[in-house]
């Protein structure tokens, strides 16, 4: 799968913060937060599902991984999703897997490093359900 998901008991808003806080613990900040319902809403769309994207960016990594390969700059800074799942009425959190990602760059010497990246925000992730 390109992707690890994950469901929680906790509203949207309990997820996020306690998924800041984790991210913040390793040193990943969120940069920016996308409300996708909101927006759609406000461009005139009938989205009512509650659909938040997260930019998230460990500074040193990224410098780390972009004096390796400029490429992987498409994919900075790392996603992570929660939204509120309208089928099962559970509110899940995932992101793309980045070393699903670095796969398309092609380059052997940044996969252990997305592999890294990636099992941090996981741990992220899992604490934060």
């Amino acid at each position: 799968m390109f992707h690890y998901t994950v469901e929680t008991n906790k509203s949207m808003k309990e997820a996020i913060k306690s998924l800041e806080t984790n991210l913040k613990d390793d040193q990943f900040g969120v940069l920016w937060q996308f409300n996708i319902q909101e927006t759609l809403q406000k461009k005139g769309f009938d989205f009512n599902q509650p659909y938040q994207v997260l930019e998230v960016c460990n500074p040193a990594e990224a410098k780390r991984v972009l004096s390796e390969n400029q490429l992987v700059g498409y994919f900075l800074p790392c996603k992570i999703v929660v939204y509120h799942d309208m089928e099962t009425e559970k509110v899940k959190i995932g992101m793309p897997k980045p070393t699903a990602l670095i796969e398309m760059v092609n380059d052997e010497s940044i996969k252990e490093f997305a592999a890294d990246i990636e099992n941090r925000l996981i741990t992220c992730i899992d604490h934060s359900v």
